[in-house]
């Protein structure tokens, strides 16, 4: 089964850059291109891509104003930021609407399609420099980890834990000896109390208090 995949960019030469050189990738399936970000929803609405690799920068509605909107309706739908400037602060608000990473545009492919592979697996791709730097401007998420921490259960608390390692819903499962249903359960637990979006935001909230 291979993974579908929305191209979002204003430039349509970008567009085809990674059309091509995504083209090989045997696990991957572009399924639809969008130059703004109402176009990328409605593309989501129709084509329920499983990851979106979105541009910062565009007109009409830019990538963080579209990651929003995607992550509402419909979370099951990774985004990945493509951005040409790692030091974008519109980065760190794409993260906190529920993007799962980003990656530069200038990225070797091969480098591209692991990214694209990793975040479709539940898992978060930031560079480990870069990423730190990313969090830190997130200041408030602090706050609302550490008023809601005591509200988990020693399990969620475990749970979140190995989120932030990167694990994915099987590997917690086969780590704690409970299903996966179970584990998907405690997830929608700690979100709910912790008011967050999706597993990246748990990620980030651990990275900041570390």
């Amino acid at each position: 089964m291979k993974i579908r995949v929305l191209l979002v960019d204003d430039h349509s030469f970008i567009r085809r850059a990674l059309k091509i050189s995504l083209g090989d990738e045997a696990s991957l399936e572009i399924v639809g291109e969008a130059e703004n970000g109402e176009v990328a929803i409605a593309q989501v609405d129709h084509l329920k891509p499983d990851v979106v690799l979105m541009d910062i920068q565009m007109p009409i509605m830019d990538g963080v104003e579209t990651t929003r909107h995607i992550c509402d309706r419909a979370p099951e739908t990774k985004v990945l930021i493509l951005t040409v400037d790692d030091t974008d602060e519109n980065i760190s608000q794409a993260l906190k609407y529920g993007a799962s990473g980003y990656i530069l545009k200038n990225t070797l492919p091969e480098e591209l399609a692991f990214a694209i592979q990793a975040v479709y697996r539940g898992y978060m791709h930031l560079d480990l420099n870069l990423g730190r730097r990313v969090i830190a401007r997130i200041p408030e998420t602090t706050e609302v980890l550490s008023a809601d921490w005591g509200k988990l259960t020693p399990r969620e608390q475990e749970i979140v834990q190995l989120i932030a390692t990167g694990a994915n819903n099987e590997e917690i499962a086969n780590r704690l000896y409970i299903s996966q249903r179970t584990v998907k359960n405690h997830i929608t637990s700690i979100l709910s109390q912790l008011n967050l979006r999706n597993r990246t935001q748990i990620a980030i909230l651990v990275a900041q208090i570390k």
